[in-house]
């Protein structure tokens, strides 16, 4: 898969909430996902591996109560570089409501995404 591909899948399958088969379809066994510094206490970090990446999606999906939306924008393409603006409206269980913005950025090399790294303010 080119590069444009798997950005297009990567968008349509956040779109549709299916976290879990992007990572499975799209992802390296050995990528690596990479937090901003400054997260609370008990929030993972950066993780490696396929695995642990999707143990990480597990965890964070298992605090929503509620998801009411989620808009993900189309892919910005640069050689093997793509990113997207994604955008949550959740209610977790134990802090209610919260609208999230974050930018994602994944860097794939021979056909998977290697690298995903997400920027957003953690205050």
């Amino acid at each position: 898969m080119s590069v444009e591909d798997i950005a297009q899948r990567l968008v349509e399958l956040c779109r549709e909430e299916h976290f879990s088969q992007a990572q499975t379809e799209l992802y390296a066994e050995d990528a690596v996902s990479i937090e901003p510094e400054g997260l609370p206490p008990g929030a993972l970090g950066t993780v490696t591996g396929l695995q642990a990446i999707k143990d990480k999606g597990r965890q964070f999906q298992d605090r929503i109560k509620v998801v009411h939306s989620i808009t993900v924008s189309e892919p910005i393409i640069a050689d093997n570089l793509f990113s997207v603006a994604m955008n949550l409206d959740v209610t977790f269980k134990q802090q209610g409501r919260r609208m999230m913005s974050e930018i994602c950025l994944y860097r794939v090399h021979e056909g998977k995404i290697v690298q995903e790294q997400f920027f957003y303010d953690v205050c």
